[in-house]
This record gives structure tokens, sequence and C-alpha cells, in this order.
């Protein structure tokens, strides 16, 4: 007999009364469980508050009694306004039919059903009617990892304040009593407590309380248990610490926001101490004075702009800025200048390293951002394609320090622009492919680099994409290369911009680059290889997918796209090259990967032979191939410190070159 029923049946109001009270007494004690373990957890939530802090004059009197005193607590948190967070609850009427688009409200509504979203590259798993919070439907360990920082729980939040409907809040607190009871933070439950992950829920737990700590849904047991957790995640983030990674920017992103949020707890000071002290030195530890992040991957460079400035914004908005020095966030405004400098017409961005190139652009948005917070005309160009602020002041950017480095033709999206890569070793993040550069004409990526595939799970796709091969640079015997940068030469100019690095690739062996930008349409490029190493060297190049047409016999090839803009690559002078096509794989989306046209210059090097030389002619073009020819007339650059270059190009003759 369902509820109504019982209504109407016309029952005794005697009965009736009784048995209302006691399906409401059953509905209480289902959702604290044992009301001695409640107790407990009231208990120690209150043994970790501060509890002479104005306002807690009701939860201090009542602290003998669990159930009242954590009513009271609710009723504090509802009634405080002296902590400041991004998420404005009086905002919550305002953000009706506004706050969450198509996909927050799938992925809210199938939250509702516990089909839930771990790494967003596969697709949504049912974990259970009681959910397994530990489930692996792919091996890949990120779907587990990424399952455990919850991203639905931003959604059913938006959701809530999309609509209104209680439900979103009520299957949050529900999900939330379930994880914090089943993760306790040990051996059995590590999949949930990495530190990563234990920071990204620390700063997103503070939004998630700003959305639903007015709902009715929000009751005592969900905050003790919320605050309770929240108190061990900062506990637990204190004693982690992994500096001069992505991941003590978490670390301590998370610890802050609980320690801003939650100035309740006894140790919230500490925390935000700590939390402060970690991100005033990981931004010098981290960031290269040229601005660009350490791990040398786009995707966590513009991560990192975010877990620096977050925290500091949260400080401003609490009235503690002056925690963080001047050159704080002096640095975070050159770390926004890399995607302005390095960043491909369209917007989108080389993938070296673990990253993905992403969608033509998707900075504008943080363009627009950055021009207000620091006043950058340039910043305002690029969040309006053009249509205010200034135009950048500069075709050609270098780098130094991180070893990327970007030349254009214009700042129109058909621009021709190339970026190339010779830096440190950035860890885990980066891969070792020194010298290697992606070609962007025409609105289209010709020349993008493989990109990285997967993270976990697939150790051999991994590692595919990770060879030093299967970048545009060049390998000994097709090993993987070493990482020893050097800068000898930028120079650019009006017609011509020039960049020679040098990278120690092998014990015995020294990549030599030299690129000439000729007039902003083509690039004539010298690779050099010096030493007493002996082997097969092959000078690799990669295509965007589609059609490729060789020409064996004169050791040149082109991309075939049957519109728009194609590159054609001829490599000049040396007789006893060989032009053969090898694998290629280009990946642009985590756990997708696709064919494309790769193509390898091959000679043999003898040990008493010293150098190996390769003149290339890499030039993009819309209708017509360009007749270009290359011929060096010097020696050895490394022994001279000089290189000449005749160029003929439909018949003129010119020269170019250098000295270091």
């Amino acid at each position: 007999m369902s509820q109504e029923d019982f209504f109407l049946k016309g029952r005794r109001p005697g009965i009736l009364i009784l048995m209302v009270a006691l399906f409401f007494v059953g509905v209480v004690s289902d959702a604290r469980g044992d009301s001695r373990d409640f107790s407990r957890e009231v208990s120690r939530l209150i043994s970790g508050i501060n509890m002479d802090a104005p306002g807690m004059e009701n939860v201090r009197s009542n602290r003998d009694n669990p159930v009242k005193a954590a009513e009271e607590l609710l009723h504090y948190f509802r009634k405080r306004e002296h902590v400041i967070h991004p998420v404005d609850r009086k905002s919550r009427l305002e953000g009706l039919g506004k706050s969450a688009g198509e996909a927050d409200m799938v992925a809210a509504d199938n939250a509702l059903k516990h089909i839930l979203v771990g790494q967003p590259a596969y697709p949504p798993y049912f974990c259970g009617d009681d959910i397994n919070w530990g489930t692996r439907p792919v091996p890949d360990n990120e779907w587990v990892w990424q399952l455990n920082r919850m991203g639905f729980w931003n959604s059913l939040a938006r959701a809530y304040w999309h609509t209104g409907d209680e439900k979103y809040a009520r299957e949050w607190g529900n999900q939330l009593l379930d994880w914090t009871r089943k993760n306790p933070n040990d051996k059995e439950h590590a999949y949930a407590w990495r530190s990563i992950e234990a920071g990204i829920r620390g700063a997103s737990w503070t939004s998630l309380f700003q959305r639903f700590i007015d709902s009715p849904s929000f009751t005592p047991e969900v905050l003790v248990a919320f605050l309770n957790s929240c108190d061990d995640h900062a506990t637990y983030l204190m004693t982690k610490y992994t500096t001069r990674s992505n991941w003590a920017l978490m670390e301590a992103e998370g610890m802050a926001f609980i320690a801003f949020t939650f100035p309740e707890f006894r140790d919230a000071v500490t925390w935000r101490v700590e939390a402060i002290r970690r991100l005033n030195q990981e931004i010098t530890l981290q960031v290269y004075p040229d601005g660009h992040q350490r791990e040398l991957a786009i995707g966590y460079h513009m991560g990192c702009i975010g877990w620096f400035s977050r925290t500091l914004e949260l400080a401003k908005m609490n009235g503690m800025s002056e925690v963080f020095p001047p050159s704080y966030p002096r640095m975070i405004e050159k770390m926004c200048e890399v995607p302005m400098k390095l960043g491909h017409p369209d917007g989108t961005s080389a993938q070296f390293g673990d990253a993905w190139a992403g969608k033509p652009g998707q900075y504008r948005g943080r363009f627009r951002e950055w021009a207000d917070s620091y006043g950058r005309d340039d910043f305002l160009y690029l969040a309006t394609g053009g249509r205010e602020g200034k135009m950048p002041d500069s075709l050609a950017w270098a780098l130094p320090h991180s070893g990327l480095y970007s030349m254009r033709s214009s700042w129109k999206e058909d621009a021709i622009c190339l970026v190339l890569k010779c830096g440190p070793d950035g860890g885990g993040h980066c891969q070792p492919d020194n010298g290697t550069f992606e070609l962007f004409a025409g609105g289209r990526n010709l020349m993008p680099d493989g990109g990285s595939y997967i993270y976990s799970g697939d150790r051999e796709n991994r590692a595919w994409f990770r060879q030093t091969k299967v970048h545009q640079t060049l390998t000994l015997n097709g090993e993987n290369s070493m990482y020893a940068p050097r800068l000898l030469l930028w120079k650019p100019g009006e017609n011509l911009d020039i960049l020679v690095v040098e990278n120690q690739s092998y014990e015995n062996l020294t990549h030599r680059r030299s690129l000439f930008f000729v007039n902003k349409r083509y690039f004539v490029i010298v690779d050099e290889a010096t030493g007493t190493a002996a082997g097969e060297i092959d000078l690799h190049f990669q295509l965007a997918p589609g059609k490729a047409v060789a020409d064996t016999e004169n050791r040149a090839f082109q991309s075939a796209h049957e519109s728009g803009w194609n590159v054609w690559v001829e490599a000049m002078g040396k007789k006893d090259l060989l032009l053969e096509e090898e694998e290629g794989q280009v990946s642009f989306l985590y756990t997708k990967k696709e064919p494309r046209p790769a193509y390898r210059f091959r000679t043999e090097k003898q040990a008493q032979t010293p150098f190996v030389r390769f003149v290339t002619v890499v030039a993009p073009y819309d209708r017509e191939v360009p007749a270009i020819k290359a011929l060096i007339k010097t020696a050895l650059s490394g022994k001279t410190g000089e290189m000449e270059i005749e160029v003929t190009e439909a018949g003129k003759r010119f020269k170019i070159g250098y000295s270091l």
C-alpha cells in the first residue's frame, strides 16, 4: 500500500499519527545509521572546530547533545556571511535556467541512475544500485581515478541551480554519505586517495558546499560527513607535497580552498599558510623565466595557470592578497602569454608531449578574462578575433628556457605558422622529441605532432607515441634521443626568421637544426649530425591524415588534400639519400588514433665520417607547388660557425645564412 493509499483509507487519527511517526523515525534512522556512530562523528567534528568562534554559541551549548549540535552547526553555516567564495550562494535564484548546459544535464540525469563518468573518453558506466567506487570497466586506471574526482557531482550541482529540482541535491547528499562511508583513507581504497584526487576534491567540494548548503536535502548528517571528510582531506594533504609537478599545485589548491572556506577548523590557519607557502615556492620551481610550465605540455601549462590563479583570487576575495608577493601575479601573467606566443592561428595548440590540439578558438574565453585581469590589449585582440584590442607586437617568439619557438606570417586565421621544440626534460608528460615541429597554414595543421594517445592501460601504444622516430626530427638507428638542448641563434626579421638549435641527442652524436623562414612563405631546414657514432641516420617527417604522394627518385613528397592548403617536402643536394615510407599515427583525442602519411630520409654514417647533413625545403602552398631549390655553400657550420645557402625560387637566386 502506498502512502497515498494509506491516507485515503480513512484510518483512525491516532493510528495514523503513530504510523506516520514510525515512518519518519525509520527514515531518520536509515539516514544516520547507528545513532551512536552519528554521535561519534559529531563529537569528532566538534573537536576539530574552534568552538570559541563568533556565532558558535548555540553549537557550543549543545555539544553534549550531538543531534542538536549538528542541527545548530548547519544553522550556523547557512547564516554565516564572512567567508567569500567564487560560487556566490546568493546568486542561486539568478542561475535558474542558466546554470547547466546540455552535457551537464545528461551527466546529472545519468548520475541519478548511478551511470557515472570516469575518464571522459570512455562511455558512462552503471556502477551499481549500491555504487562500487572502485569499479574498473576498462583496464585504464585513469577511469577509476577520475571516477573518484566526481566530476558528475559538479553536474548535479549545476543541474540543481539550473532547475531547482530537489532530486539533484538529494542524490548528491546520498552519494556523499555513501562515498565517505565506503572510502576511508587506507591501502584498500588507494584508488580514491591519490593526492591528486584529494586535492581536486578539496577544491571542488567547496563549490558543491556553496551550491547545496541551502537545500533541504543538505541535512545535518550530510554536513557532518562532508566536514569530517574535508578535515581528512586537508590533514592528508599536509603530508603530501609532490614538488616540481602539477600534482603539487592541486594538492596545495585543495588544502587552501578547504582552509579559506572553512576557517572554523582549528587547523585552518596551518593549512592555509602551508598551501600558500607551497604555491609561492612552486611558481619559482615549476615556471621557467620565459613563462612556460616545466612539463612542456600545453594542457598542463594551462591547468597550472588555473591552479596558481584560483587560490590567489580566493585570497583577494577574503582580504588576504598580501600573502602572495607582487612577483606571483606577474609570473601568472607571463604564463598567460604562452598560448598567444605558441598557439596556432586558429587557436589550437601544438601536441608536444601529453597534449592535444584542442578546438579552434578554445582559449578565447580565457584571453577575455586575462585581458580584464591584466589590462592587456593583445589578449583582448585574441579574445575577440581581432575586432577589439591591439594586435600582438611580434610575429616570432622565443621561449629559450623552455626551448619552444614560433614564427608566423601574420595574425590572420589562414597564416603560416611553425612551432618548434628543443627543450629540457619535462618529466613524465614530456617526450624525447627535441627538434620536432608542427606546421600550420591556410587554416589547416599540415604537419601535426603525434600526440600521446593514452596515459595508462595500454603501455604498448603509449610507448609507440613516445618514440623519437615518430616525431619530426633526426634519429640514430631509430633509437630514442636524450635531452641536452642549446639555443645557438634566434634572429627574427622582416623577411627572414632564423632559428638554430642543437641537441646532444646521443652519446656520440649531436643534432643541429638550422631553420630559415623565408619571406614568411616557406622553410629551409638544415640538419647536421656530428660525432663519432655510426649507423643509420634518419630524418623523419609526418603529415596530417589524408592522402599523400611521394617521389622517391627526387626524394620529395607532398600531402594531397583535395581542397585547401598542402605542403611540399623535398630533400636537396645529397644523392645517397633514400626516401622511405614508415608507419604514421596521430592522436587528437584520448584513446583515439588514426593513420597518417609518414616518411624518412635515410643515409648511412660511418664512424670515421665526421658529419652528415640534410637540406630540406618545407613549403606550404595553396594551389601550385612552389619551385624552390636550396644549396649549401659552406662547410659544416659546427666547425666554422657560419652557414650560407643559395636559394633559387622561380628562377631567381638569393642567399640566406648566418654567422654565430
